[in-house]
């Protein structure tokens, strides 16, 4: 081999990210690290060797299971949902429920809030930091504005039924992806059977869209009524509107979301 010829066979390995000759043959690292350590095993007094690994005990928890697929996972829930014949049960099913991986770095569900019995559900995205702390939907920044935009129609929320499309809080409140949404969106609309709402509000896109099956912005969408099928084939008025959060970020939107607050007024005044 000429000079000419190494060199071009240097420049390739360094191009491949190799830059160091350590020995002219291979070795097999793992066995000689093994091999020390069983050595190093042998040299220790009896009473100080570890344990075989069958018998070894851990002080670390065990880590969780991964989760299924998200197809067989979204019928996995569908089932857990329609199991259940109470909101109480709905809820321990969801506590117990393994599918969806937003639950392994949640803190905790959030189940809902308000009445059970309220003739008005209305639901949002996904839990946020308090949220996940408290347990309850909407208790944050944007939970005080939906307080206060019920309380403008004469509602608060002993008049309504709260929900998320998903009940565990997303990593760094990012949106929930389509596959989270599938996953969660049977117990959302197991929520709604055993309510038994006159009336659907969803609050942004990701409600809207999942509940109803849409697929424009909600900017096209908001102010406007839609059917929302249950799994008994019943159908219930849904009013698509903006979600608090974006209105925090976008307070000159709140007059749209007025007009949709005086829909819903008269929508549910009709209702009584």
């Amino acid at each position: 081999m000429d000079l000419k010829h190494a060199a071009a066979i240097l420049r390739w390995w360094a191009e491949a990210g190799v830059d160091l000759a350590l020995d002219e043959t291979p070795h097999d690292r793992f066995l000689e690290s093994a091999a020390r350590a069983s050595a190093a095993q042998a040299a220790r007094p009896m009473e100080e060797r570890d344990p075989p690994p069958a018998t070894r005990k851990s002080s670390a928890p065990a880590a969780p299971s991964p989760p299924a697929p998200p197809m067989e996972a979204a019928e996995s829930a569908h089932a857990v949902a329609a199991s259940a014949r109470t909101l109480d049960e709905l809820r321990r099913a969801m506590e117990a429920f393994t599918g969806c991986a937003l639950k392994n770095t949640a803190t905790q569900l959030v189940f809902a809030d308000g009445a059970e019995d309220a003739k008005i559900v209305m639901v949002g995205e996904a839990p946020g930091a308090d949220e996940d702390r408290i347990g309850r939907p909407f208790v944050g920044r944007a939970g005080q504005l939906l307080d206060r935009m019920l309380a403008a129609i004469g509602l608060d929320r002993t008049k309504v039924f709260i929900v998320n499309i998903v009940p565990w809080r997303p990593p760094g409140n990012r949106t929930p992806t389509p596959q989270e949404t599938a996953i969660c969106l049977p117990f959302v609309r197991r929520q709604i059977a055993l309510t038994a709402p006159k009336i659907i509000v969803t609050m942004g896109n990701p409600a809207t869209q999942t509940l109803l099956g849409l697929k424009e912005g909600i900017l096209r969408n908001r102010g406007r009524w839609f059917d929302y099928v249950g799994d008994d084939g019943k159908t219930i008025p849904a009013l698509a509107t903006l979600h608090p959060a974006y209105l925090l970020r976008q307070p000159a939107q709140k007059r749209l979301a007025w007009v949709d607050l005086r829909r819903l007024k008269r929508a549910a005044s009709s209702t009584d």
